[in-house]
């Protein structure tokens, strides 16, 4: 796509780890960026730029940073968390009307709920596999690259615009894509009950095997509901049928392969991130989508249905739980 670069007005409705990280590349390569941040986040955009660090490279991007959108971008990405995407679009709605919509986000559907809200389908779904941290206002860390997955309608021009930015792929079914990445997402709830980051959870044998339990649920639930499943990150529907119905040992290859990727710079995963930052996770979209689904199956998916509970706990509390309380699921 490089002969057909344009520069164009994106507005990143989102700047925490992914949307920061989004917003900093297409600032980096051109493009004029505004983000939608909140509270201190915006107050450090404002003084400092958004500042990315780590694995796709260094960059300050002195960017206007605004509370809600008043003028209309010609296109658009909400990488919000799930908790936050209805008020963050309602915000934003008189700017946003028409304007093509990329949702990037953990769990299922969040690009027809936006189409909904909006009242137009010029929204497409997005899946951002690269690993960051932002844990200081304004600074976002990319542990480990990884590409952004687009489908759906507009895929193909969220495709153009993010490809000369972040390695970024297309693919044919944004729900099976969706599915594949709710999977890998069960890597986040222990790691932030426990308060350990994502590649000690999965080192811990007895960690392991409930992460694997979870795992297991979801596999089960998407395969029950006939969706096709689509490659991520290695994890292709073979795999995800060898997690259904494999035994542990053999089952557990798939964290150990995920930690693997995520190489060795501690990944406290996106629920431990919000923790600490006392902001509301995001476990009703992950663990308890799956528990959704599976009740609408007629299924079961107690493993999930706990790790809900407990980390509902740890919001609560504040106070990360013993181990053992978790290895007590398996």
């Amino acid at each position: 796509m490089a002969g057909e670069w344009t520069r164009q007005r994106v507005a990143v409705i989102g700047a925490g780890a992914i949307g920061g990280a989004i917003a900093a590349r297409l600032d980096a390569i051109g493009h004029e960026v505004v983000v939608v941040a909140r509270g201190e986040n915006l107050a450090a955009i404002e003084r400092h730029g958004l500042r990315l660090r780590g694995a796709l490279g260094a960059h300050n991007a002195r960017i206007p940073a605004v509370a809600a959108l008043e003028e209309r971008p010609e296109v658009a990405i909400l990488a919000t968390k799930a908790t936050g995407a209805a008020a963050a679009l309602e915000a934003s709605r008189a700017a946003l009307a028409d304007v093509p919509l990329l949702v990037v986000q953990n769990g299922l559907g969040g690009e027809r709920a936006a189409a909904a809200l909006l009242g137009h389908e010029r929204v497409a779904g997005g899946i951002a596999l690269m690993a960051a941290n932002s844990m200081e206002p304004g600074v976002v860390t990319v542990t480990a690259a990884g590409d952004t997955i687009v489908g759906g309608r507009e895929g193909a021009r969220f495709e153009a615009l993010l490809g000369e930015a972040l390695p970024t792929s297309l693919t044919a079914s944004i729900e099976g894509a969706q599915w594949t990445k709710l999977l890998i997402n069960m890597v986040n709830a222990i790691p932030a009950i426990v308060g350990r980051s994502v590649q000690d959870v999965i080192r811990d044998p007895g960690l392991r095997a409930v992460l694997v339990a979870s795992m297991r649920e979801t596999a089960r639930t998407g395969l029950a509901a006939r969706v096709r499943f689509q490659p991520l990150q290695g994890l292709g529907p073979a795999l995800v049928r060898l997690v259904a119905s494999a035994p542990d040992r053999v089952a557990s290859l798939v964290p150990l392969r995920i930690a693997d990727r995520l190489g060795e710079v501690p990944n406290l995963g996106s629920t431990q991130q919000s923790i600490r930052r006392g902001q509301p996770t995001e476990v009703d979209a992950i663990n308890g989508a799956v528990v959704e689904a599976a009740a609408t199956l007629g299924l079961d998916a107690p493993v999930n249905a706990a790790l809900v509970g407990l980390v509902h706990e740890v919001e609560r509390t504040g106070r990360f739980l013993p181990a053992s309380t978790v290895r007590a699921l398996a």
